[in-house]
């Protein structure tokens, strides 16, 4: 990690522009079996994996309740689809919310059997980039839903209910469509059902350390590779664990030694984690925006859940992140992935957001607290699921690292400038955990009240890690 705060971001960068694009991997990437779905315009390299179907929803009101006034229920009936595996609704204005409930359920590939109606989380828009930020205010984003992964499907059927909405055609909901006045919207305009396909797996992860060979490598992934140079190998598809000793050695010399030399206390920092890269999950480069984004400092990490359900195996969560990646990027129109880092049920922990696990990426993850800190996304819902030890854990090893590189305390407070939000207004400056969960910085159910609970165990646990 030698070097990792250097200023030089911008000059890696363009270092790994100029590489050769044919670089050494573990074996070529295996073809996309959804590549009939890829439209045409990202297709045309032949290189860009998994698809979006983008579905207009359409009122599914009685006729003499759309006459009464604007449609308070809108979806789809059950249709035969491309083949997808995760689902969400996307509509217009970014800054309208959705007070209602969305509901869907979808058939299963090949096997014509459906499941039940499943919930999608309404609430989506505190998992954002900060107001007045170039990312907020692009012209790209969209309100969205929470997505929800289904698993291998072709099937889909979705309704959306407006707040307070009956059964279509019961006598409620005629009564309140005739009350409502001629010019209220009861849902947003533009409404859309997303349905992803990830694409292809990445080949088997080959050894972070060692000769890959074969595979070519494109400019962007050269580029989201080249900032964790100081780390491994350019094209690793994990950046191996580290112990403590070793981690705090490179610490000492990423200062120069300056701790050491004035006999100082050794730093309080745990041992890197075991984090599987950005290539090492498939992620499609081409997708994002090509430059990294940076805030100063990390001095809190705030811990979140996908919303995207519990029913994925560890084997499939690279497919998950790669569904979620495309859903924010292509159906939300943010610039890139929204968190810093996920980990899944079994404890892995993946790069999030391109620019370098160890440098100061600013994300899109708590609305009004990008600034200075870091999202970690528990991949599944923990509302009413307690979370996985293994993931609790692997949150606090993460963070006893990625604080221990910036002087941060697991256990402490720090204080955060607001950039605007439900909680607090823009500019106020609100003190913290280090470790906090979502619904600390903006009043949300994230990241569920059973992870929420966990985090005390996260803090004096990653303290630990850190020799605190």
């Amino acid at each position: 990690m030698r070097g990792f705060l250097a200023s030089s971001i911008g000059v890696t960068c363009a270092a790994a522009l100029a590489l050769p694009l044919t670089l050494p991997s573990s074996g070529a990437r295996a073809a996309t079996p959804n590549a009939v779905s890829v439209p045409a315009a990202e297709s045309a390299s032949g290189a860009v994996p998994g698809s979006t179907q983008s579905l207009r929803l359409t009122p599914l009101d009685s006729e003499r309740a759309l006459r009464a006034g604007p449609s308070r229920e809108q979806g789809l009936l059950r249709r035969t689809v491309r083949p997808f595996s995760l689902v969400g609704v996307v509509w217009d204005d970014p800054d309208a919310e959705l007070h209602g409930s969305v509901q869907v359920r979808s058939r299963a590939s090949g096997t014509g059997t459906w499941s039940a109606w499943q919930d999608l989380e309404t609430h989506n828009h505190e998992h954002a980039a900060d107001p007045d930020t170039a990312e907020r205010i692009s012209g790209k984003v969209r309100g969205s839903t929470a997505p929800l992964w289904v698993g291998d499907s072709d099937g889909v059927e979705i309704r959306v209910r407006a707040e307070g909405s009956e059964q279509p055609g019961s006598e409620e909901s005629q009564h309140r469509a005739a009350a409502a006045p001629p010019s209220e919207s009861p849902l947003p305009k533009g409404l859309r059902l997303e349905l992803v396909a990830p694409g292809a797996e990445p080949p088997p992860q080959g050894s972070p350390a060692g000769v890959p060979r074969g595979t070519p490598l494109t400019a962007e992934t050269a580029a989201a590779s080249a900032v964790n140079a100081d780390l491994v190998p350019l094209g690793a598809d994990v950046i191996p664990a580290l112990g403590k000793k070793e981690t705090e050695s490179d610490l000492i010399a990423a200062h120069g030694g300056a701790e050491e030399a004035e006999g100082k206390a050794r730093p309080h920092i745990g041992p890197r984690p075991r984090i599987i890269t950005r290539k090492g999950w498939g992620a499609n480069e081409k997708l994002r925006e090509k430059d990294f984004a940076y805030t100063k400092s990390v001095k809190a990490a705030f811990v979140h859940h996908s919303a995207s359900g519990n029913n994925y195996r560890c084997s499939q969560a690279g497919s998950v992140l790669r569904s979620i990646y495309r859903y924010h990027v292509k159906s939300s129109g943010w610039r890139d992935f929204g968190y810093n880092f996920a980990v899944d049920k079994c404890g892995n922990i993946y790069e999030g957001r391109a620019g370098g696990v160890a440098k100061p990426v600013l994300g899109a993850h708590t609305l009004g607290f990008n600034t200075n800190s870091m999202g970690i996304a528990v991949l599944g819902s923990f509302g009413r699921s307690t979370p996985a030890k293994a993931a609790v854990k692997a949150v606090a090893r993460l963070t006893a690292w990625k604080l221990g590189l910036y002087g941060a305390n697991p256990r402490g407070t720090t204080y955060l400038k607001s950039g605007g939000g439900n909680l607090y207004r823009k500019g106020r400056n609100v003190r913290l955990h280090v470790i906090s969960g979502h619904r600390d910085g903006f009043a949300t159910e994230c990241p569920g009240s059973r992870l929420y609970k966990k985090l005390g165990t996260a803090r004096s646990t990653s303290a630990r890690y850190q020799g605190r």
